[in-house]
């Protein structure tokens, strides 16, 4: 009987301790660039010469060139990631040196938002993401405002 007892003392014991999960503030993104964004995206990859590219149905264009292992992604996760962000012009506008970065999925951009879940672990993909999945109209310190961004992603961790 006492056994008994001591076990359900314990039990309670570690219900009561137990954290509850916190819920997700970030939801899956549902953004959808309007056709001409899309139709630039599309007139840029031709111009490129860039052939393969996915379109997502956000109107995000992607290439995976390496898909990964394990899990993809969700919002909340913090993604550890090596990158190189680009404008149609060729122009480096932000890129990682030497260390990864850190972000959680959930508070960046819709394309990466969008592109990354594309990917697992040790994936590598290239996003060609449209002005209104981007900065918009507005721009962001060195891009300007409409512009359609070109990321080169690695996803080295998920945490």
């Amino acid at each position: 009987m006492k056994k008994i007892s001591l076990l359900v003392i314990l039990c309670g014991i570690l219900l009561t301790t137990c954290k509850k999960e916190e819920s997700c503030p970030y939801k899956d993104p549902i953004a959808v660039a309007p056709a001409s964004e899309v139709l630039a995206v599309e007139q840029y990859l031709a111009t490129a010469g860039i052939t393969g590219a996915i379109k997502h149905p956000s109107g995000l264009y992607y290439k995976i060139t390496a898909a990964g292992t394990g899990n993809a992604p969700a919002q909340c996760n913090q993604i550890g990631i090596m990158y190189k962000g680009m404008l149609t012009n060729g122009t480096v506008f932000d890129q990682t040196t030497g260390q990864m970065a850190v972000f959680t999925l959930g508070q960046l951009i819709e394309g990466w938002k969008i592109g990354i879940p594309l990917i697992k672990t040790s994936g590598k993909i290239t996003l060609y993401i449209p002005p209104s999945l981007g900065y918009g109209p507005t721009g962001n310190s060195s891009i300007p405002g409409n512009s359609i961004l070109i990321f080169d992603v690695e996803l080295l961790a998920i945490g």
